[in-house]
This record gives C-alpha cells, structure tokens and sequence, in this order.
C-alpha cells in the first residue's frame, strides 16, 4: 500500500522548547498506526507537524509522497484531516452543519449529504439537526469525528478521539476508523488507552520525550521493557478469549 504519511527526521520546537526531535515514522493507506506515550511524550506535536501546523526544524513531512509545504491548502485538505485534542466549539450550529465545515469545497447539499453520513457512521444521525451547545461533551465528540471522517482524506490524523467517550462509544469509534483504513485510508491516531491501542492498531509508535522509542505490531512496540521504562507500567500482554491482548500488571 502507498504511503500516506511520512515523517522523515523531524525536529521542532515551540517557544524555544525541543518538542520532537529526529521522528521518522511512516503511514500506509490501509493500516491504523496509534501513537502512544506519556503526557508531554511529543504525540500532539507529530499529528500537528504531518498537517504542517507545527512548523519543522530539520527533516521532511510527506503527505501522499509530496513534501508537505508544496501542497496548496485544497490538495493538503485532500490528503490529511486533523481532529484536534481540543473539542470546543465556538457557535451553536447544528451537528449537520459542523460536521459540514469539513468539505468547505463541495457544494452544500452534497457536503449536507456527506456530512449527514459520517454522522451516521459514528451513531450520532439523531443528532444531525440539534445544537452543539445543547449536547454532551461525548456527543460533540462524536460530532467533531464525523466532520473528519466525512472529508474523505487520504489520511487521517485524530488527536485522542476517544477521549471522554464511553468504553462503547470508544469501540465504535476505533471500529469505524479500522473500517476506514480497510477501505483504504490512512489513520495516524494518538491514544492513552494502550489496551484499546493494542486492540485496533496494526502498529504502534511509542514517543517518549520528544523521540520515537518504539515502532512496531502491538506486542512488541508495547514489550514489558518499553511498558516499564516510558509507562511505569510493569507487566505484559496476555491473550482474551475472543482473541484481544490484555495488561497483565505484575505486583
């Protein structure tokens, strides 16, 4: 499968501060890659940098093969979408509608259309017509998903999706972005939730003070080594009987 993302040898830094430094990482279409670390590991900075809103020190971010910063904003809109750690939203419109803004190049019934079905796809099509303001921080969530799942890209990067989501809620996104990369999408996605990363991601890439310590299948991305050094976490991967990885925590 092609490449969609890569980041070759990336540093940057913000207000003076190295925040990444040498990062190469690579996304093909048809895989989900989940970016894992401690807080202030780097990985807002890596989904950030792809997207090309986090200017570069050194190295080279690719999207679909083409340096990042020849790409005019519709052929970037075109090859990555970005959903934000941030989830406020500013005006009270209508699911639909925000969901919408994601396809500011398309004529308004067919972006209403798309948008409409991503809405679907994250099950929040009862919300299509409500405010954002009158709806629950994991309902906006969902809103906010659908605006990037509705865009189409090529690749996504999502900055934890998951997060304030209920455990069922959590599944069905991370379904629905494993259905997209089967589809032949690319997804970057950063999460905390190693068990759910170990679940549905086809790699994992471990960042750990700016740097990648880590990058491989689940298991051994996330070996006890790496579990005890950059997650304090002491224990290993024991296998569910549906066939899932579970953290066994020793001690």
């Amino acid at each position: 499968m092609a490449v969609v993302i890569a980041l070759d040898g990336v540093s940057a830094a913000i207000g003076g501060r190295t925040v990444l430094e040498g990062v190469s990482l690579t996304v093909a279409a048809g895989e989900v890659v989940a970016l894992c670390g401690p807080n202030g590991a780097g990985k807002s900075s890596v989904l950030r940098a792809a997207c090309s809103l986090l200017p570069v020190t050194a190295g080279q971010v690719r999207l679909a093969g083409d340096p990042v910063r020849s790409l005019s904003e519709p052929e970037r809109a075109a090859r990555i979408a970005y959903l934000p750690q941030e989830r406020r939203i500013a005006w009270n419109m209508a699911a639909v509608e925000i969901a919408a803004l994601g396809l500011p190049f398309l004529p308004g019934d067919e972006a209403r259309a798309r948008a409409t079905a991503a809405l679907e796809e994250v099950g929040a099509g009862h919300l299509a017509d409500r405010g954002v303001a009158e709806m629950s921080g994991g309902e906006r969530a969902r809103v906010l998903i659908a605006r990037v799942l509705a865009t189409g890209a090529k690749a996504l990067a999502l900055d934890e999706p998951v997060a304030g989501l209920d455990p069922d809620a959590a599944f069905l996104v991370m379904g629905r972005l494993k259905a997209r990369a089967a589809a032949g999408q690319g997804v970057l996605v950063s999460l905390h939730d190693l068990p759910l990363a170990a679940g549905f991601a086809d790699r994992i890439v471990v960042i750990d003070k700016g740097r990648v310590v880590a990058d491989g299948p689940p298991r051994e991305a996330l070996n006890a080594g790496v579990l005890d050094a950059v997650f304090r976490v002491g224990g290993d991967w024991g296998a569910e009987p549906g066939g899932g990885l579970r953290l066994i925590r020793r001690g």
